[in-house]
């Protein structure tokens, strides 16, 4: 039997956006037609690149603050169900974690700058405050990132002997302390003074290194060793 062919112009709305990215390359879709893709199709009342126009203007027409959302606002939506949702919310981590590895491409962390290019990146759709170590073997490569603790938006209390556990648990020869500010501040404060202190003295006695502790938010960063607070 021969397999019946429909052309382009017999393809459903929701379909189009995927012919689209076949013949014109992914790069020559618009962010509503991308994200059509991965909701694949519509309802009756809306198509697939209608229900996309919503979520962009959810997450305020920028792709940042459309990675904040939760699968559950996701889901305000009348026609995303949690299947979507949750597709959505797994490419914007792809894509996340893509970005967080294209910014770190050098064999060993050298300055401040290329891990704060990095944790930017790893924690800039996190709401509330939380705090992170970087485990560094011998050759100053990156072992490890992991978050210590998620606090609430007037700060986190991150424990010295979890760390230290876990950088023992990691083989690390030295760590780098790391904390988001949300509210874009990028002084420390008083706790984080006393806290880079309390974890320094104490990796001491593991003859493992705090090589840093680094305050990232949207309007840059603040490196302790760089302001001679090590």
């Amino acid at each position: 039997m021969q397999e019946h062919k429909y052309s382009i112009k017999q393809w459903s709305k929701d379909d189009r956006p995927r012919e689209k990215l076949l013949s014109a390359g992914a790069e020559n879709l618009s962010n509503s037609e991308l994200l059509a893709i991965l909701i694949h199709n519509g309802t009756r009342q809306k198509t697939a690149v209608d229900l996309a126009k919503e979520i962009l203007k959810l997450g305020k027409d920028n792709l940042i603050e459309l990675g904040k959302l939760s699968v559950k606002e996701l889901m305000k939506i009348k026609g995303i169900g949690e299947a979507k949702a949750i597709t959505i919310t797994a490419a914007l981590e792809l894509g996340r974690r893509r970005q967080a590895s294209a910014a770190l491409q050098k064999e060993a962390v050298t300055n401040s700058s290329d891990i704060a290019n990095y944790l930017q990146v790893k924690l800039k759709d996190y709401r509330r405050e939380v705090f992170a170590i970087l485990f560094l073997n011998r050759a100053n490569k990156i072992n490890h990132f992991e978050i210590i603790s998620e606090g609430g938006i007037t700060g986190t209390v991150a424990d010295p002997r979890i760390i230290l556990r876990k950088a023992l648990e990691e083989d690390a020869v030295s760590i780098i302390l790391c904390h988001n500010h949300p509210s874009g501040s990028l002084k420390p404060s008083r706790a984080d003074e006393d806290l880079t202190k309390k974890i320094k003295e104490a990796s001491r006695f593991f003859d493992i290194t705090v090589l840093d502790h680094i305050i990232v938010s949207d309007n840059g960063y603040y490196s302790f060793a760089d302001e001679g607070l090590l």
